[in-house]
């Protein structure tokens, strides 16, 4: 499957989901919080369990994650911790950021990121809900704009809605 088929079927998934526009947006922008936020490994954990208490739209809150992907991860997480670094004083080099990555990846435990510089991890975190704090709310708007076009497109032909 090519990309462009790939993000027509996700599209897709989004704009048909039973739920009111509202709950499916709502899981999206849930998704993308989780997915700025939460580190790369435990973002399904904690998104989709808040989908189901949230009662929104869990294939959102699944997809919504996906902004952080083993891709990706090589450019946001090193792009929110110099950002963040850079806001609050810290002088951190990609290299250096990027050297931490590889070691927590390499070993994949918590002892390893708990051993980098405190100052490294709290700009992580800051910088990954300041992300958030900004995909969020677009995240919410823009789905809801998209599945309330897409169905009232839909009810204006005489057609069922999905």
């Amino acid at each position: 499957m090519n990309l462009g088929a790939y993000f027509r079927l996700i599209r897709r998934k989004m704009v048909r989901d039973p739920l009111p526009p509202e709950d499916v947006a709502a899981g999206w922008a849930l998704g993308m919080f989780v997915g700025c936020s939460v580190p790369f490994g435990l973002q399904l954990i904690v998104s989709v369990p808040l989908a189901m208490m949230m009662r929104v739209s869990k294939v959102g809150a699944t997809v919504g994650t996906f902004i952080t992907n083993p891709l990706t991860i090589w450019i946001i997480y090193p792009a929110q911790t110099m950002a963040m670094g850079w806001l609050l004083g810290r002088d951190f080099s990609w290299d250096y950021i990027l050297k931490a990555m590889r070691g927590v990846a390499k070993n994949s435990d918590w002892k390893t990121l708990l051993s980098l510089s405190g100052d490294v991890v709290v700009c992580f975190i800051l910088g990954g809900l300041a992300l958030a704090a900004v995909l969020t709310p677009i995240t919410y708007f823009t789905v809801r704009t998209l599945v309330r076009k897409y169905r009232s497109g839909r009810s204006g032909n005489g057609n069922r809605l999905p």
